[in-house]
């Protein structure tokens, strides 16, 4: 309990001093590593943070929790009391981010389902052909290369194959995301197609980096090669 208090109040503190207040303070110069380094822990604890979908308003209010702990300034509330108070209320945000993401999702999904050209599976997988490809059609447990990039319903790019220096060896079958694994036995070597991936074919009802928690996600799939065994790239 102790451990996830301290981190939502630090997190909280490091996005109002950025996220709320952007407008007002000045930009930041990161003049040393130390300066850099304490960026980035920043990001990494705002991003934690993320998921309780907090206002501004909010945010003010972890930092002057933050500020009167820091200073040893009378608190304006017991933590004895409070603190216990903070998983369900976390939790009950995390919910409710869920249950929207899940909303945005599906009504996303049906919009695009409603387009010609897209197959739906009996999974709910869609998938656009953007070209069929003439090569052979790859099956469990296939290595193959495959150039992808991935976005939110928003438009995002969350990562692509371009980040990891090129075409990205996987294992049809493997530990994938289940999208992946249906798609790309559909395809043949040279083709191209655009999947659309509801979050149970996905990540599920868990974030992943960029990727909030009930999301669907978009790739765009090609697939570059069937290797061998031995040939193959590890996926990371």
């Amino acid at each position: 309990m102790k451990r996830f208090f301290v981190c939502c109040v630090l997190a909280g503190f490091v996005a109002a001093g950025t996220a709320c207040a952007a407008d007002q303070a000045p930009k930041i110069e990161l003049k040393t590593e130390d300066d850099k380094t304490l960026y980035a822990l920043g990001l990494l604890l705002a991003n934690q943070l993320g998921t309780l979908k907090l206002t501004p308003t909010e945010l003010q209010v972890i930092e002057a929790g933050m500020t009167d702990g820091v200073l040893k300034n009378k608190p304006l509330v017991e933590l004895e009391t409070y603190g216990p108070k903070i998983k369900p209320f976390a939790d009950a945000r995390m919910t409710a981010a869920l249950a929207e993401e899940k909303k945005k999702a599906t009504a996303y999904l049906e919009t695009i389902a409603a387009k010609p050209g897209i197959k739906k599976t009996e999974s709910g997988l869609l998938i656009e052909t953007v070209s069929a490809g003439t090569g052979k059609t790859p099956v469990a447990n296939d290595k193959v290369k495959v150039n992808y990039k991935g976005t939110l319903i928003d438009g995002k790019v969350f990562d692509s194959s371009d980040k990891h220096g090129g075409p990205y060896g996987v294992t049809v079958g493997g530990q994938i995301i289940k999208c992946w694994n249906e798609a790309l036995v559909l395809m043949k070597v040279g083709g191209k197609a655009k999947i659309y991936c509801p979050s149970d074919l996905a990540y599920g009802d868990r974030p992943n980096g960029e990727i909030p928690a009930g999301a669907a996600l978009i790739f765009d799939l090609e697939l570059v090669e069937i290797v061998a065994a031995d040939a193959a790239p590890a996926a990371k």
